[in-house]
């Protein structure tokens, strides 16, 4: 098995170090922009396999696809933070022709890979990635519900003082503040997590998850790596193992939900061949209404890049 990460800054760097160490690919290439970064940090992962005992093979390449050739699955975490003075257009305008030449290249040499995209604006970006590349729905899909769900299991356990590993949870909706949490679906070792934790606790702690990608910018002065780069690893071993996971990921929506052509995030199983099912909850209509209101918002979005694509 293959996998190549595109982008050797933060994310993808963490990426390839979690597919090298936990041996889920054979070969990770990682590919960058920048003259030696990728391969001096494939050639670090690599020599850290003595001492944490893997054998995945790390290769680093500097804008070469060929050595892309026929992977698996293929992650794009190209991309240029928001600056100073940059309005969301401009960041739209420029991450959008990034994605488009990378994912041109990734489906020249790949053109069997299931495509997972971290760039942001990351609905829309996986909008882009999916009109490029003209790959069926289900081998194209954003990484976001999985890192969003994986904050809100994290605060949960602080504030309860239980294991992560015992928190099942589902968010939906859009990347940011209008993604949508679903303590319904919470549990905690099976029990609902309502039964365990008084709702204005809860609502702070949903408050803090939709705003957790801000929270560390405001700590770092830039954005997170950790647990996206991991996030976006545990969905290419759903894929090349084929292991059938339920993650929440951003897909084009063509009716569930009642929702058509947007990109938002919805459960799914994950296998071999990228989405394997669509799982379409029973939302009330509370629930609804906040999934309606992300939609709206990322349709905005995603005019904005149909404008500039026009």
């Amino acid at each position: 098995m293959k996998i190549t990460v595109v982008g050797a800054g933060n994310v993808g760097a963490t990426c390839a170090d979690v597919l090298a160490y936990r041996e889920i690919a054979n070969e990770v290439v990682l590919v960058d922009i920048k003259e030696g970064v990728a391969e001096g940090k494939s050639l670090d992962i690599w020599q850290k396999s003595p001492i944490n005992l893997y054998d995945t093979r790390t290769i680093g390449s500097t804008n070469d696809y060929t050595k892309t050739a026929n992977s698996d699955v293929v992650v794009i975490t190209s991309g240029l933070p928001r600056k100073p003075g940059m309005t969301r257009d401009d960041l739209i305008q420029t991450n959008a022709g990034i994605v488009k030449s990378v994912t041109e290249s990734v489906v020249k040499y790949s053109p069997n890979a299931v495509i997972i995209i971290v760039s942001n604006p990351l609905d829309v970006m996986t909008y882009q990635a999916h009109i490029t590349s003209k790959f069926p729905r289900t081998k194209i899909m954003g990484m976001a519900g999985i890192l969003d769900t994986a904050r809100y299991k994290a605060f949960l356990a602080e504030e309860l003082n239980v294991s992560p590993k015992d928190i099942q949870a589902v968010l939906m909706g859009g990347h940011g503040d209008t993604m949508v949490p679903l303590p319904r679906y919470t549990t905690v070792g099976g029990i609902p997590v309502t039964e365990m934790i008084s709702a204005e606790k809860l609502d702070a702690i949903i408050e803090r998850t939709k705003f957790g990608g801000g929270e560390l910018v405001k700590l770092m002065g830039t954005s997170a790596w950790y647990a996206p780069g991991a996030a976006a690893a545990q969905m290419a071993e759903a894929i090349v193992k084929d292991q059938k996971r339920v993650f929440p990921v951003c897909v084009k929506l063509d009716g569930e939900y009642g929702i058509d052509d947007c990109y938002l995030g919805v459960p799914v199983i994950l296998g071999k061949n990228g989405i394997e099912k669509f799982i379409e909850l029973d939302l009330n209509a509370d629930e609804m209404e906040l999934l309606q209101t992300s939609r709206k918002h990322v349709k905005e979005v995603m005019e904005v890049l149909d404008r500039l694509n026009a």
